[in-house]
């Protein structure tokens, strides 16, 4: 079992693989021992975890989970094209700023003070930690109440190679440098837990991947899934999911591929439907199953495909 820090209020870090794979299926998550030994050694190293693998099979779901079970503050960076040091990690609040500059001159037009404020003391003042807005980069390297955050890098993929050079300072040191202030770091023993993922639709650059843990995270195979509606939607009958899951398998390893194949995120999905429709489901129908087919495929040519495919079984 997990150990609990009563002091502060939280879960204290796992301390064995076994442990890491109890607190995800406590969160209902279905881990297999691969996963939960890389989960384990990025939080024994005090390493960031780069998690790779298909849209919907789990990533950003095991930093929430993680997070959870560990009674910490989950600080989530989404990422997308063009994201810069602004957004992702400080920027400065330029209003407050300039309110700075106006209150001094205003105090140096009325006298106050020998020379009112000098020109280098005012520079201080206006780039001083009080007008630093902390994006979320930043922000994870300020323990919150419940101890050191887990900091979520998700779809890295999404932004640009630039981007990925402002991470390395961080996930190297765990801080960030401010030119007007300098570096500022997590406190040694409280660094964040760092989930990095990405789908891959381009490669990660060398030096990032080198500063990571790395795990490929795949389509689980027909038990695992079943496992995982199971834990995620236990109000269908075994039967129903058994069906589920035999037919988004089917589709996975279909020729001609997919476009973008179902992942688990759409199997719960499609299990939660279904259960809405009728409660009482145990069977799919080829009928059913496309009046449905928009929850699992996401594509007009997937969908269209599928629909051929399941009138050509259904024969005349």
């Amino acid at each position: 079992m997990v150990a609990q820090d009563s002091g502060r209020g939280r879960a204290a870090a796992p301390g064995s693989v076994d442990e890491v794979h109890s607190l995800l299926a406590r969160g209902r998550y279905v881990s297999d021992r691969s996963l939960a030994t890389a989960v384990y050694l990025a939080l024994a190293l005090g390493r960031p975890l780069l998690l790779e693998g298909e849209a919907g099979v789990g990533k950003t779901e095991l930093a929430k989970v993680l997070a959870e079970q560990l009674g910490r503050e989950l600080i989530r960076l989404q990422c997308y094209e063009g994201l810069d040091v602004a957004a992702a990690v400080y920027e400065w609040d330029y209003a407050r700023q300039m309110m700075e500059i106006r209150l001094a001159e205003a105090g140096r037009v009325r006298g106050e003070g020998a020379r009112g404020l000098e020109r280098d003391a005012l520079a201080r003042s206006i780039y001083d930690e009080r007008f630093l807005l902390r994006r979320p980069l930043l922000r994870s390297l300020s323990p919150g109440p419940g101890g050191p955050p887990v900091l979520l890098i998700d779809e890295l993929d999404r932004t640009d190679e630039p981007f990925e050079a402002f991470l390395l300072e961080l996930l190297s040191d765990y801080q960030v440098t401010v030119p007007e202030l300098g570096v500022i770091a997590a406190p040694e023993g409280a660094r964040p837990i760092v989930i990095l993922t990405s789908n891959r639709t381009r490669e990660i650059h060398d030096a990032l991947k080198r500063r990571c843990l790395y795990h490929w995270l795949d389509y689980p195979d027909a038990g695992r899934e079943l496992e995982i509606l199971e834990a995620r939607a236990p109000e269908a009958r075994r039967a129903l999911s058994e069906q589920v899951v035999a037919f988004v398998q089917r589709l996975r390893g279909r020729e001609p591929a997919l476009f973008k194949p179902p992942g688990v995120a759409e199997s719960i999905d499609w299990t939660r439907a279904l259960v809405a429709l009728d409660r009482e489901l145990q069977t799919l129908s080829p009928a059913l199953i496309e009046r449905t087919l928009g929850v699992i495929l996401k594509y007009r040519d997937d969908v269209d495909a599928v629909r051929e495919q399941l009138r050509r079984e259904a024969g005349p």
